[in-house]
């Protein structure tokens, strides 16, 4: 079954499959950053994941579902650098961990 939006009482619908994105964690610049989009400069890409991309056609929320038991790619990797550019997964980084 789709996700369901329960404000909207409606299903979310697939807007695409194999969405990849970033995971962040804490750059190392304080301890323990604000998660989310208030200090994105105190975060840094950690590893790539990859899901599916849904959205509410009622609300217009956005989510991401379905995401694999193992990661793509993690930091530490040679072609981790190359990975995000190839996949596009910087269209969206997680702060939070």
């Amino acid at each position: 079954m789709k996700p369901i939006c329960v404000p909207c009482q409606r299903f979310f619908r697939c807007a695409k499959n194999g969405y990849y994105f970033i995971e962040a964690m804490p750059a190392g610049t304080k301890d323990r950053p604000i998660p989310g989009t208030t200090e994105p400069e105190h975060w840094t890409p950690y590893k790539i994941w990859v899901g599916d991309h849904w959205h509410c056609d009622g609300c217009g929320t956005e989510i991401i579902s379905g995401v694999a038991r193992g990661r793509v790619a993690e930091h530490y990797q040679p072609d981790f650098a190359d990975k995000v550019a190839r996949l596009h997964a910087d269209q969206l980084q997680v702060n939070d961990c």
